[in-house]
């Protein structure tokens, strides 16, 4: 049986710390599934470079020059995680059968990949990765991640609970993710989106060898922020609805101030008069607002801006070698050819 051909793609931003250590674990085990006959020796890690500021490009090119199996691909610029991993991703598929993704920073747990493998050659597309537990988060991570899924939940988004990017997908799933050409790429709903068959593996997360967290809380409410807007409309009716509501209870309000009025009752009140005027207008400011952020999505999706570029001097991802002339494509040393990107709008 022919063993399938992994690249395990991780995506690095200002990650020189922590960068060494990764690079020395995954190619350990790399060799290790290698040498267990679980994939196969054109198996390789392919570290995505999303235009640190660092020495982190240094680190992977000087590692990729000491072995065939590590490569990097560097991006002209900061264009954030997911369109760095996607950039990954589909520059991986070309030359791969199947493509894992993990982040930098160990938290996942590599000694579970195997497993991963294990279930592709059982004919699943999608693997998840899973986590058991937040032991090693803080108080607030742990419980602001767990409302933020049970949320996208009601608010009908697909997303399996406790997984971020660390999964594995089969060359024809990740055909399928290049249809979908939106510029707000949220990969943890768009994924299940693809439909193919999948499974999850579960795995304990680990505290961060070295460095500091790319992700602090600005970062995370905007992450956030911008899964619910892309995938759910549900907050524009919600807005719609409260709008309803507070318009109903404005009438009732002015029905019963009239009733007042004409009963000789009433007293010139500036308090509530002038919380009514707030609450009003809190509540058009915010209806203004979530609207505009959704216009906000529309305009940059009518751009069809590419969600990345990359530094094609800087690629050392290797080229598919050609079927035909075997011997002189192992004496030569080739460059991924990316003249022509996969289409992304």
């Amino acid at each position: 049986m022919k063993q399938p051909i992994l690249t395990i793609v991780v995506p690095c931003y200002n990650e020189e710390e922590v960068l060494p250590i990764t690079i020395e674990s995954l190619h350990l085990l790399l060799k290790r599934m290698i040498a267990e006959d679980l994939i196969s020796k054109e198996s390789k890690l392919l570290f995505v470079d999303d235009g640190s500021k660092d020495q982190t490009w240094s680190i992977i090119h000087k590692e990729s020059v000491k072995s065939e199996q590590i490569r990097g691909l560097k991006l002209s610029r900061n264009v954030g995680h997911q369109n760095a991993l996607l950039a990954g991703l589909f520059t991986a598929k070309e030359s791969s059968d199947c493509v894992l993704s993990i982040d930098a920073d160990l938290q996942d747990d590599i000694t579970v990949i195997p497993r991963f493998i294990e279930k592709f050659s059982n004919g699943y597309d999608i693997v998840y990765g899973v986590r058991k537990k937040r032991d090693c988060d803080t108080f607030f991570k742990r419980h602001t991640a767990e409302f933020f899924y049970k949320f996208m939940s009601k608010m009908g988004v697909n997303l399996i609970y406790n997984h971020a990017d660390f999964r594995l997908m089969s060359k024809r799933a990740l055909s399928e993710l290049e249809n979908f050409k939106e510029v707000n790429m949220f990969l943890r709903g768009v994924v299940p989106l693809i439909g193919f068959k999948s499974t999850s593996v579960y795995y304990d997360r680990k505290e961060r060898l070295a460095g500091e967290t790319k992700y602090p809380l600005k970062k995370m409410l905007y992450f956030a922020f911008d899964g619910i807007t892309s995938f759910s409309v549900t907050p524009i009716r919600f807005v719609l609805l409260t709008g309803l509501i507070s318009f109903f209870v404005s009438l009732l309000f002015g029905v019963y101030f009239l009733t007042l009025k004409m009963t000789g009752n009433t007293e010139t009140g500036w308090t509530s008069l002038i919380t009514s005027i707030w609450l009003i207008g809190g509540l058009q400011l915010i209806g203004i607002g979530l609207i505009g952020e959704y216009i906000g999505k529309i305009y940059k999706e009518s751009k069809r801006r590419p969600k990345f570029i990359v530094d094609i001097d800087s690629i050392t991802f290797p080229k598919p070698l050609p079927l035909k002339n075997t011997q002189r494509a192992k004496d030569e040393s080739y460059n991924l050819n990316l003249r022509k990107l996969p289409e992304t709008n």
